[in-house]
């Protein structure tokens, strides 16, 4: 039997298959605290220089002070979208968050290994 012969017996093919759309490149997280909540709120950019200008705004709007509201939405299903007050806000990361889920996937958070 071949890889893509199907088997009649157990109805099905003798390998997994993965599905087309897995990608193996990167996102990249920008995960928000907010005050007395122990969930955070993340938003996810395929491109580091999208996460990073994400960053420096949500940054900038911790380090003014002044309360503001933040938008924001997801880039691959536009209608999601959140709006939360600046003045809600703990702490704010970026990090790479690989899509193959163990080897090469980086963690959030500071640490002193490789």
């Amino acid at each position: 039997m071949s890889p893509g012969d199907h088997d009649e017996k157990r109805g099905a093919l003798p390998f997994a298959r993965v599905a087309s759309g897995l990608s193996f490149f990167p996102v990249y997280v920008v995960e928000l605290s907010l005050k007395l909540s122990p969930m955070p709120i993340s938003v996810q950019r395929k491109e580091l220089a999208d996460a990073q200008t994400l960053y420096g705004e949500i940054k900038a709007a911790l380090e003014s002070g002044q309360p503001k509201v933040l938008e924001l939405s997801c880039e691959k299903a536009e209608e999601k979208q959140i709006s939360l007050l600046s003045s809600e806000l703990v702490a704010v990361q970026l990090y790479e968050k690989s899509a193959t889920g163990g080897v090469g996937s980086k963690r959030p958070g500071f640490s002193f290994g490789s």
